[in-house]
């Protein structure tokens, strides 16, 4: 892969395996050639992962809105740096530029961000793997939700299994590598739809 998104927090969070985390996967894209796109920040585990990868000698394109550039501190050291206009532009482009997605532990952004892209990918607007790195379990309960949405048949098997997940940033990094896009169809009732 030419370059993953990943997601991630403007914070630290409350364990030091999630900066930890955020480190070993910067090394790792790094070590692979594969450029980190991300959001631009220079705090939290967004700073990071970025400065990880720098100092392994990779590309980093961060990507930001105007009006988040002061608020989340803009990371000024990238090989690359683009502003937008909104945050609808910031993830078309990230989403644009990367051929795959990660999610490390982050809060509501993170998770708004990472269900868009699968999202996209549920209705074929794209073919992209998305990843979880569920570091200390954080996205164990995300997981559960998913697989309880199928149960009540709210997500559709063959949908649960568009995300990947794993505790090992090099195991995702492979998964995401290896994923084949599965055949997806979305069958509509004809007489579930009401008469005009």
């Amino acid at each position: 892969m030419q370059s993953i998104c990943v997601f991630s927090g403007a914070s630290p969070g409350a364990q030091p395996e999630y900066a930890a985390a955020a480190r070993t996967l910067g090394a790792e894209l790094a070590a692979r050639g594969t450029r980190l796109v991300y959001g631009g920040a220079s705090v939290g585990l967004m700073g990071v992962v970025a400065d990880a990868v720098l100092a392994a000698g990779g590309e980093v394109i961060g990507v930001i809105p105007r009006q988040l550039v002061a608020q989340e501190v803009v990371h000024l050291g990238l090989s690359d740096l683009r502003i937008t206009s909104s945050m609808h532009e910031r993830k078309a482009l990230m989403a644009k530029l990367s051929n795959g997605f990660v999610a490390l532990p982050g809060g509501y952004g993170t998770l708004e961000e990472f269900t868009e892209v699968l999202t996209w990918s549920q209705l074929g607007l794209q073919r992209k793997p998305c990843g979880l790195l569920d570091v200390a379990d954080y996205y164990r309960p995300l997981l559960a939700f998913f697989d309880h949405a199928v149960t009540e048949e709210f997500v559709r098997a063959e949908h649960r299994d568009l995300i990947l997940a794993d505790t090992d940033p090099a195991r995702l990094l492979d998964a995401l590598d290896t994923w084949t896009a599965p055949p997806l169809t979305r069958k509509i009732d004809p007489a579930s739809i009401p008469a005009p």
